[in-house]
């Protein structure tokens, strides 16, 4: 157990109040994000309360949690307690006025539960062209997707429709017509 003076475990701890908006968010986060699971983040904090930490690099920069980040600040928090941490000692967030063990159906400690893995769900939106990019620069994400899944995640029909390549082969079928009096041709 940790001592009041922030020593544990033989190492000095060092946490501090910083603005939230001091964090910047990572300008190549690959989850662009949807709306609904942004909505959830926010209903989440605005009903539970913050429970999930964010990471920051050492520069103020998020690879972790900008969706949160922009959640808390929607839902009118200002400041959060940074812990800074070399990545040898987990940092656990302690609801002290949470029970999970608390029968109540409407037990909060069971609805972020519940809050924290639904929206992790509803927020995925990949950018395919960051991860793109980060492949072509030699980021190996193997550990995360195995190859075929980076395919898929890739390849043209997982793009939004209009920007879809164009299939030169589906206009053989099509029927064109040719305008009297510019002899442009259309699809009829």
């Amino acid at each position: 157990m940790c001592s009041s003076d922030l020593q544990c475990m033989g190492k000095n701890i060092t946490a501090y109040r910083k603005k939230l908006t001091d964090f910047t968010p990572d300008p190549k986060n690959a989850n662009r994000g949807t709306e609904r699971g942004q909505f959830m983040i926010v209903r989440s904090i605005e009903k539970l309360g913050a429970g999930r930490s964010l990471v920051s690099d050492a520069n103020d920069v998020l690879p972790a949690g900008n969706k949160t980040q922009q959640a808390l600040v929607d839902a009118g928090f200002d400041e959060a307690i940074v812990v800074e941490t070399d990545g040898q000692t987990p940092v656990i967030v302690k609801r002290t006025d949470w029970d999970l063990s608390d029968p109540d159906p409407e037990n909060p400690a069971r609805q972020y539960a519940f809050a924290d893995n639904r929206t992790a769900q509803m927020s995925i939106d990949f950018d395919p062209d960051i991860i793109a990019d980060d492949l072509a620069a030699g980021l190996d994400l193997s550990d995360w997707w195995m190859d075929f899944e980076l395919d898929e995640l890739l390849s043209n029909d997982n793009l939004p429709e209009d920007w879809q390549e164009f299939d030169e082969s589906a206009s053989d079928d099509v029927e064109m017509c040719e305008c009297p009096k510019c002899g442009h041709e259309f699809p009829k």
